[in-house]
């Protein structure tokens, strides 16, 4: 689908060769529209768009620019953003669009004008975001929540240590229940390092995953694994024979602690868990379903998670867990979102491209 840059980008006007050459060498993806029954049309795009989107110039000039890198989700957001060009309004905000490469965040910036003829139109510029603000939340979470949990749990550890060491003479209620604090600190320890492990694998390799994957086998092996491993618990699977998705095997470690953690973390030890795959009415997404009938995930967790809260003292995350599930999402492309699954607990969703 990508161009060549054997036909530079021309703007209408005496000094259009002058801002054609301009726009054309600017590393910003920029886009002339028309708009046109309130919908932004193609009139031109720059090669930093051809090379961030994947259409070549051909393909998407007098198109919808929104059918092309407007996710179906978010197309009541572009809407709206389009009102206010049609309006003569200046836009300036964070959004997050399809790429070659999936989900990416950027600057939007719309700049409406009104040419001679009395049609509105107007320029789109899109700052590609994604790698700063991944880089920022990385270090902020390894900084908080291993600075923060690993300490307070070697405190524990060191603590509850002395006692039992003080007290090992006499087998009493408080040295079991002192032994008990031990062993679950010592394995909430345990949990931490190992998803650091996993994460640091994640984080090391290319953000940006252009391989494919059968998650059908996958998310089944997972769940026949758990049924295993925790006979207790309830693991079902909704899946097709096959579905193929832009994603690579780190996608098991992403829905595997998802489902460690509603087993483990279930009040009374017998947890209801189920994947399934969704398409939503979409045509180039799918979604992975992780059910359960937990409590549900706190609301302040989540919201640092999705990053509508930000990273503070107050508000880190209890674990790595999510920010596993979310790094790996971010690393194929994906979306992850959170709702109420019909059990009453959890819905963990993970949007992907079909491969």
């Amino acid at each position: 689908m990508v161009g060549n840059r054997s036909e530079p980008y021309r703007v209408a006007g005496a000094d259009g060769s002058r801002y054609g050459h301009l726009i054309e060498h600017v590393q910003d993806a920029i886009v002339e529209f028309e708009l046109v029954d309130g919908e932004p049309i193609v009139r031109g795009v720059n090669h930093a768009f051809v090379e961030t989107f994947g259409y070549d110039a051909e393909t998407v000039r007098d198109e919808p620019l929104n059918d092309y890198i407007v996710p179906g989700w978010l197309a009541e957001e572009a809407r709206a953003l389009d009102e206010r060009t049609a309006a003569g309004e200046i836009n300036y905000r964070r959004v997050e669009r399809e790429t070659a490469t999936g989900l990416r965040e950027f600057l939007y910036r719309s700049i409406p004008y009104d040419d001679r003829s009395g049609q509105t139109g107007g320029f789109a510029v899109y700052t590609d975001l994604t790698d700063i603000k991944r880089q920022e939340h990385r270090l902020q979470v390894l900084n908080r929540v291993l600075r923060h949990n690993l300490r307070n749990n070697a405190n524990i550890i060191l603590a509850h240590t002395t006692r039992l060491l003080e007290q090992l003479e006499e087998q009493t209620e408080e040295t079991t229940a002192v032994a008990a604090t031990l062993e679950k600190a010592a394995s909430d320890l345990e949990t931490l390092t190992r998803e650091a492990g996993e994460i640091d694998t994640i984080l090391s390799q290319s953000d940006t995953t252009t391989g494919a994957i059968d998650c059908a086998p996958l998310l089944r092996a997972i769940a026949e694994d758990r049924r295993q491993r925790a006979p207790g618990a309830t693991v079902e699977t909704a899946l097709p024979d096959s579905l193929e998705v832009n994603a690579d095997a780190n996608l098991r470690a992403a829905v595997d602690s998802l489902l460690e953690n509603a087993i483990e973390h279930h009040p009374t030890g017998s947890a209801h868990v189920r994947i399934r795959v969704s398409d939503g009415g979409e045509s180039r997404w799918v979604t992975i379903h992780v059910e359960d009938d937990c409590p549900k995930i706190p609301a302040n967790e989540l919201d640092v998670v999705t990053g509508r809260e930000e990273i503070s003292p107050t508000y880190h995350g209890t674990g790595l867990g999510l920010w596993l599930v979310r790094w790996t999402v971010d690393a194929f492309g994906g979306d992850l979102s959170f709702g109420t699954s019909e059990f009453g607990g959890n819905d963990v969703r993970i949007r992907l491209q079909r491969a």
